[in-house]
């Protein structure tokens, strides 16, 4: 019989009565994607909100008392509270959501959402990069649908890491303790008061992880912890950090993952019909369903048959070696002990992952989710196009465009990523329901409804944002000591608000290309220089610790952007997170992305960027190829791909300068009023927000999701 679970909120605050529902605020992430939420924090002490890196746990637990004493004296903060709390108590409990109005006889179903990351808000750094962001957006909108949605993924207690540069430009990476008491994750406990565990066997002993949960508007994401007592100082590091260059780990890790984690599912009672493996990580959750119908009596056949009905499989990668995979014997090492409760054989269990590669045969994490899940998807077009190429071997005597893999092209969570001033003037234009038909294309017909001049006058607000947010990073930076002056003129303290400030924030994967603007030096300094059209750029972005070529690049920039040639009009600013990722997309004038086509499965960086009334210039690679349509932004390159990589980053390199400037600089800076505004490039900003927001919201990628994977899972049982 299921053990009954406690979800009690820690009610560690001392909070006066008045305003004591804060510390139920603190710990529902709804207050990430509504601004007036947080507003109600920092108008505390914004100061300690923000140097806690705007954590409500945090700021709660070391606010002083004076401060909460004299808010519940400010009539005008608490009819601002009650306001809030009304909106959020709407939010958990509403008449209906687009989910039950739209499928009113599924309000029974469940789907579990699984990923190895998970980028909520940067005061939970349980992520990376671009895909746990993906990931964060995903839960997020579920919630604002109405979605039966669960997340599972890992709490990491070292996070990702922190970077620095040196003063030669090379990465240095810092790791930190995530503290559970001072993040918004809920512990779960068994009837009996003890915490609230699963356990996995793996070779010669048996690891056990704690469960944590963390609510996200209307859903529940369910984090996995290994650092618990009953494990070996080995095992309680197996949920340190992501992405560990370390195969055991890495297996280990992904056998905690998809099999434990189906494991806390059904110890919390949920009974999934739709199981969602975003990315590979977690397809050993397909090994766990199949034991599960193995010890009901089902043959192996059987039981795969069932499991693969209802799991679906999204890839990310469109490079074969950038997908996770482990050596046969280490696989063989690992499940050979139980074989037998899977019903498989050797033969069996090993072509369900088999993948032969130059230095010999793998175990693919991919291969085995794609033969175990009918539903199956890519993140745009044309990863769709090369992962049907890629995985084509897996489908004998089937035409490339008949693999049985579609797309469904990613979009963001506008409430994350829009500026609050720019929401405001959507609420004055399009009324204060207008984010609830975000993906309708008849909404932005009305957005020629808005003067330019307050379009242009967000735009101008929110550079200056920026602007003035790297300079008191750099300033900090200084105070901290052991640092050279040029590297606070690196983080910017010369940038200016009025100059054209293009953003490039990116992995440094070699394959982005995170120096392609550099190739030609002297033609990109003779752009940047230009005392009648200056134009700034502004770099940011981590290489994994492992990657020595991404720090190599990384290293390049750096020492260029310290060039005095550049006038400080390029700017390294470190440690790039989710919180610095807002500032930019919403504060720069164009976004440039410049990744090797066709290896940008999709990225969502641009996306953001347009929702913010930025530009963009790019590769016409993943999204982009989709979004562009020649008024809407600016492309690099040719719909091409080379077998000279030389040869490719020449033209695309020559490209790039030519349409800055021949056509971006003089767009902005020709024909200006009198407040600094070209109307041609204000034509231009409405024309991409009018395309390119509903066609790339999170609540339209959803919608695809629920009526091309997960319904059809449903009605496949």
């Amino acid at each position: 019989m299921m053990e009954k679970i406690r979800r009690d909120i820690p009610n560690a605050f001392s909070l006066p009565r008045r305003i004591s529902r804060l510390g139920q605020l603190a710990y529902n992430t709804w207050w990430i994607w509504n601004p007036e939420a947080q507003i109600l924090f920092s108008q505390i002490d914004k100061p300690l909100w923000e140097r806690l890196y705007h954590n409500p746990v945090a700021f709660l637990r070391k606010v002083d008392r004076p401060r909460l004493n004299a808010v519940t004296s400010d009539q005008h903060y608490l009819d601002y509270y009650d306001r809030v709390m009304r909106s959020f108590d709407a939010y958990l409990k509403p008449a209906e959501t687009w989910f039950s109005r739209t499928y009113p006889g599924l309000k029974h179903k469940q789907i579990a959402y699984f990923s190895f990351e998970f980028g909520l808000h940067e005061s939970l750094p349980v992520y990376a990069g671009g895909l746990g962001i993906l990931s964060g957006d995903h839960i997020k909108e579920a919630s604002d649908l109405g979605l039966p949605l669960t997340g599972v993924g890992f709490i990491y207690n070292q996070g990702y890491f922190t970077q620095r540069i040196t003063e030669d430009g090379w990465q240095e990476t810092r790791t930190f303790h995530l503290d559970s008491e001072l993040v918004p994750v809920i512990p779960l406990f068994n009837e009996d008061g003890k915490p609230a565990m699963i356990s996995v066997d793996l070779p010669g002993r048996r690891v056990f992880a704690r469960l944590w949960e963390v609510k996200v508007g209307r859903v529940s994401l369910i984090l996995l912890d290994s650092n618990v007592e009953e494990n070996s100082a080995y095992d309680r590091s197996l949920t340190d950090k992501l992405y560990s260059n370390d195969l055991d780990i890495r297996i280990s890790q992904e056998i905690l993952l998809g099999m434990g984690g189906v494991r806390a599912l059904r110890l919390l009672g949920y009974k999934p019909d739709v199981w969602h493996m975003n990315e590979g990580h977690s397809a050993f959750l397909a090994l766990e369903r199949l034991r599960e119908l193995v010890a009901e009596g089902k043959t192996y056949e059987q039981a795969a048959e069932i499991i693969r009905h209802n799991n679906v499989f999204t890839t990310h990668t469109p490079v074969p070696a950038g997908n996770d995979q482990f050596p046969l014997w280490m696989a063989e090492k690992y499940f050979t002990p139980m074989l037998a409760e899977l019903g498989l054989t050797r033969d069996q269990f090993v072509a369900l992952g088999h993948q032969v590669q130059q230095w010999g045969e793998s175990f693919c994490m991919p291969v085995l989710a794609l033969h175990l899940s009918n539903h199956r998807n890519a993140v745009s077009e044309l990863h769709g196009e090369v992962s049907r190429k890629m995985w084509q071997f897996l489908y004998p005597n089937t035409r490339v465009e008949d693999v049985p893999i579609t797309h469904i092209t990613n979009g963001v969570h506008s409430g994350t990523w829009l500026a609050r001033r720019m929401r405001l003037l959507f609420d004055r234009y399009f009324g204060a329901d207008w984010i609830q038909h975000i993906d309708d294309p008849n909404l932005w017909s009305q957005l020629d409804n808005i003067p330019d001049s307050e379009l242009w006058a967000v735009r101008r607000h929110l550079k200056r944002k920026l602007v003035l947010y790297a300079e008191e990073r750099a300033r900090k930076l200084w105070l901290q000591g052991g640092v050279h002056p040029v590297q606070v003129v690196a983080s910017g303290v010369l940038l200016e608000p009025y100059s054209l400030t293009i953003g490039f924030a990116l992995r440094f994967a070699t394959y982005k290309r995170g120096n392609l603007v550099l190739r030609n030096l002297d033609r990109l300094l003779g752009i940047i220089n230009n005392a009648n059209m200056p134009v700034q750029i502004v770099f940011a972005g981590k290489a994994h610790p492992a990657d020595e070529p991404g720090k190599l690049i990384i290293q390049q920039v750096y020492r260029t952007v310290k060039d005095a040639r550049t006038g400080g009009r390029l700017v390294f600013l470190e440690d790039y997170d989710m919180n610095l990722a807002r500032y930019l997309v919403q504060g720069v004038d164009v976004w440039l992305n410049t990744p090797r086509r066709p290896n940008e499965a999709s990225g969502t960086s641009g996306m953001k960027a347009a929702l913010n009334g930025a530009l963009n210039f790019s590769v016409l690679d993943g999204w982009w190829r989709e979004g562009y349509n020649g008024r809407n932004g600016w492309s690099i390159g040719e719909e091409r791909e080379y077998t000279d990589y030389n040869e490719q980053d020449d033209a695309d390199a020559e490209g790039l300068y030519d349409t800055l400037e021949n056509e971006i600089i003089p767009l902005y800076y020709n024909n200006r009023s009198a407040d600094g505004m070209s109307s041609d490039w204000m034509e231009r900003v409405k024309e991409s927000m009018r395309t390119l927001i509903p066609q790339f919201s999170l609540r339209r990628m959803l919608k695809e999701y629920m009526v091309q994977m997960y319904l059809p899972s449903i009605k496949e049982e």
